[in-house]
C-alpha cells in the first residue's frame, strides 16, 4: 500500500453509499471518493460499479469480515505513512451490520482521525415510511439464523416498548414473523423490501397479517423488519399471569439465558410489578428500597 503523494492529512473516511438507487449519494461523498488515495470496500466488483457510474478511478482494496484481522493493520500502516483512505460497505453506512469496527478502533488507538461522511441508511429510510412510532427506536441488526438462538434474542426484547428494527434474510422472514408473534405478541409491524430500488415495497399490518401476506406472496430481496410496541390495552394481557412468577423467572433463565436478577426484572415488568413486590412474592429480601422494575 503506497502512502499518499499530496500534503493532506492522513485519516479514515467512513463513506455512506447508496442502498439501491445510485443517485442517493451526497456531493460530499463523491468529492471524498475522488480525493482519497485508496478505497477499502467489502466487494471491489460492487464498488467498482458505483465508481464507474460517476467516473471515479481509484485503487481499491478488499476489506470484509474474512480478512479484516490482517487488513486493518495494513490500512493503518498506510495511513501512518500519510494516506487518506475511504471505507465503504456494499450499501449504506459502514459498520452498521457491516465490517469496519476493528479498523475504526485501531485508527483511534493510533490517533488517526476518523471522519464520517453520512448518507443513505436502510433502517432510517424504512423507519421514516413505516407508519410506526419513531421518536425512540431500537436497531437490533440481524437476528441469529438458528431457531433457538433467535427465540432467545426475541425473549430479551419481550418488554421492549420502542419500535424494534431488524435486518432479515428473505428465506428466514416467515420463521422470524412466527417467532416474533409468539414471543412479542401480535404487534403492528412493517416489512420494508428493496428500499430505494425498482421493486421497493412496504407491507404494513399486524405480525399475523404480514405472515398471511407472505404465505400468499413471498418477499424477495433485501428486507428490513420493523416491529412496533404493543397497544397499551394489550401490554398487560401479553404476559402469562396464569404462570407463577417463580416459574416464569426459571423459564426466562433457561430459555433466554438470563441470570436470575435479569430474569426477575423482566418477569416483574411483564406483570407490572415493582421490584419490591416481585421480591416479596418470591420471598426474597430486596437489595434496595424498591421501586419500579425497568
Amino acid at each position: 500500500m503506497q502512502p499518499q503523494s499530496g500534503n493532506h492529512e492522513a485519516c479514515l473516511y467512513l463513506v455512506a453509499t447508496p442502498i439501491g438507487n445510485l443517485e442517493d449519494i451526497t456531493l460530499r461523498a463523491l468529492r471524498i471518493l475522488k480525493e482519497v488515495d485508496q478505497i477499502a470496500c467489502e466487494d471491489t466488483r460492487h464498488t467498482q460499479k458505483l465508481l464507474q457510474h460517476y467516473g471515479i478511478q481509484k485503487p481499491l482494496v478488499s476489506y470484509h469480515e474474512h480478512n479484516e484481522l490482517t487488513r486493518a493493520p495494513e490500512l493503518v500502516v498506510a495511513m501512518e505513512q500519510g494516506a487518506q483512505i475511504a471505507l465503504v460497505s456494499d450499501a449504506g453506512v459502514p459498520l452498521v451490520s457491516d465490517p469496519g469496527y476493528r479498523l475504526v478502533t485501531l485508527c483511534l488507538r493510533h490517533r488517526i482521525p476518523v471522519i464520517p461522511i453520512p448518507g443513505p441508511s436502510a433502517l432510517l429510510a424504512a423507519l421514516s415510511a413505516s407508519g410506526l412510532p419513531n421518536e425512540e427506536f431500537l436497531f437490533a441488526g440481524f437476528l441469529p439464523p438458528r431457531t433457538g438462538e433467535r427465540r432467545r434474542a426475541l425473549e430479551r426484547l419481550r418488554i421492549e416498548d420502542r419500535t424494534i428494527i431488524f435486518y432479515e434474510a428473505p428465506h428466514r422472514i416467515e420463521e422470524t414473523l412466527a417467532d416474533a408473534q409468539e414471543i412479542l405478541g401480535d404487534r403492528p409491524a412493517c416489512i420494508a423490501r428493496e428500499v430505494t430500488k425498482i421493486h421497493e415495497e412496504f407491507r404494513r399490518g399486524l405480525l399475523s397479517e404480514l405472515a398471511a401476506s407472505l404465505a400468499e406472496k413471498p418477499a424477495r430481496g433485501e428486507i428490513t423488519l420493523l416491529i412496533g410496541p404493543l397497544p397499551g390495552d394489550q401490554q398487560a394481557a401479553h404476559g402469562d399471569t396464569s404462570q407463577s412468577l417463580a416459574d416464569r423467572v426459571d423459564e426466562l433463565m433457561r430459555q433466554a439465558k438470563l441470570d436470575r436478577k435479569e430474569a426477575l426484572k423482566l418477569a416483574a415488568k411483564e406483570r407490572g410489578l415493582t421490584k419490591r413486590a416481585a421480591y416479596h412474592e418470591l420471598h426474597i429480601e430486596p437489595d434496595d428500597s424498591g421501586g419500579s422494575v425497568h
